[in-house]
C-alpha cells in the first residue's frame, strides 16, 4: 500500500525532490522502516502517525524516552525509533508491559518498598514479595562488631534479584549524606541511590538548601541520586538541573500516613519534570497510592504504611493492586468533572 505525507516510507529511488525541501526533513527509522520526517518533537511524530502519545511507549536509539518528555524531545537526524502500544489479550497476543525507566534502568513494578519497622527480616522479605517490588530502600548503618554473625538483610532479600537503593535516612547535613553514600558505593558498588537531607527531627521535612548542595556533589562524583524533596515545583526543577535522576516529593510528613496533602503541586511537578517522579512519604493506605498514580507519578515509595499495618503482607498486596489501578486510571484518562448532574441514560423516548 502506498503511503504519503510527512512521514511516508523513504523511497530511495525517488527523484526530483527539491534541495530546500530535503534540507527541512530528517532521515529516521521508525519500527524498522526508513522514513523522512519534518523537524519537531517525538510527540509530533506520534500524533502525525495518528497515535496518542499517552498510549504508546517510545524507545529512541535503544533508550526508553519517558512518556512525560515526548513533547520536549526533538527528533534528530538518524534517530532509530521503536513505538509500541498495548494490545488486547486473547487472540491478539500478550500485552506489552508498562515499564518505567530511571537512569537507564527499567523496572516493571512501580512500587518501591522500605526495609524498616518490620517485625523481622523474614516479614520484610514476605512483604516485598507480596508487593511485587523490584526496588527496596536500605539504610547504611554500622556493622554490629560484637555479633558479626547476626542476621543481615541480604540473607533474606537477595540484592541480585531485588535492586537495593541505599538511602541517607537520618542525615541532617549534605556532608553526612555524601559520606554515607560514598560508603554505600564502596560496600556494594551502588551508584543509584536515594538522597534525603532532613531539616529537623520533629517534622523530618527535607532541608532543600542542603539537599541541592548534596545533589550537585553526588552527580559530579558519578552517583545517580533519586532525591526526596518538598512538594515544590521550583525546587524539583532545581534538583533535576543539578543532576537528580528522579524527583521524590513528599505526600505528607514521613511516617504520618496522612496521604497526599497537595495534589496540585504534585501534578505540577509531574508536568514539569523530564525525569521520573515518585511520591515518597506520607502514604497511609491503598487509596493514597492510587491517588499518586492517578496524578501521573511514575511510582510510589512507602515503608510505614505496610510495616505498621495490622497485616503487613495483606497490606503489601493491597498497595500493589492500588498502584496498578491508579496507573490504569491515569492512562485511561478520567472523565471531566461537571457542576451539575448528567444522566447516564438518555431522557429522549422516556415512557
Amino acid at each position: 500500500m502506498n503511503q504519503t505525507g510527512p512521514f511516508a516510507p523513504l523511497d530511495r529511488g525517488a527523484q526530483g525532490v527539491k534541495a530546500k525541501s530535503m534540507s527541512q526533513t530528517l532521515n529516521i527509522i521508525v519500527n524498522g522502516e526508513p522514513r523522512r520526517a519534518a523537524p519537531g518533537s517525538i510527540a509530533d511524530l506520534v500524533r502525525l502517525l495518528e497515535l496518542d502519545p499517552a498510549k504508546v511507549a517510545v524507545e529512541r536509539n535503544a533508550e526508553i524516552v519517558p512518556r512525560s518528555t515526548l513533547a520536549h524531545e526533538p527528533l534528530g537526524e538518524g534517530d532509530v525509533l521503536e513505538i509500541v502500544h498495548f494490545v488486547g489479550g486473547g487472540d491478539h497476543g500478550a500485552a506489552a508491559q508498562d515499564t518505567w525507566t530511571v537512569a537507564g534502568r527499567t523496572f516493571t513494578s512501580r512500587l518501591i518498598v522500605g526495609t524498616g519497622k518490620y517485625r523481622d527480616y523474614a516479614q520484610n522479605a514476605a512483604a516485598v514479595a507480596a508487593a511485587g517490588a523490584e526496588i527496596v530502600t536500605v539504610a547504611v548503618r554500622r556493622v554490629n562488631v560484637s555479633d558479626p554473625k547476626a542476621p543481615m538483610l541480604t540473607d533474606f532479600i537477595d540484592p541480585k534479584l531485588v535492586t537495593y537503593l541505599p538511602n541517607t535516612a537520618g542525615c541532617f547535613t549534605a556532608e553526612d549524606a555524601i559520606r554515607t553514600l560514598r560508603l554505600a558505593r564502596e560496600a556494594g558498588g551502588w551508584d543509584l541511590v536515594k538522597l534525603e537531607v532532613l531539616g529537623e527531627a520533629r517534622t523530618l521535612y527535607p532541608n532543600m538548601v542542603e539537599t541541592l548542595r548534596a545533589t550537585e556533589v553526588l552527580a559530579r562524583e558519578g552517583f545517580l541520586p533519586m532525591v526526596y524533596c518538598t512538594d515544590d515545583p521550583i525546587a524539583a526543577k532545581q534538583l533535576e538541573d543539578a543532576g537528580a535522576v528522579a524527583i521524590m516529593p513528599l505526600g505528607a510528613p514521613i511516617g504520618s500516613g496522612l496521604g497526599i496533602q497537595n495534589r496540585v503541586t504534585i501534578r505540577l511537578i509531574v508536568e514539569g519534570a523530564k525525569v521520573p517522579v515518585l511520591v515518597d512519604a506520607g502514604v497511609g493506605t491503598a487509596s493514597d497510592a492510587a491517588v499518586a498514580m492517578e496524578l501521573g507519578c511514575d511510582g510510589v515509595l512507602m515503608n510505614t504504611a505496610i510495616a505498621e499495618a495490622k497485616d503487613p503482607i495483606r497490606m503489601a498486596r493491597a498497595m500493589r493492586l492500588a498502584v496498578e489501578a491508579g496507573r490504569h486510571a491515569y492512562l485511561a484518562g478520567r472523565m471531566a468533572t461537571r457542576k451539575y448532574a448528567d444522566p447516564s441514560s438518555p431522557l429522549a423516548g422516556l415512557i
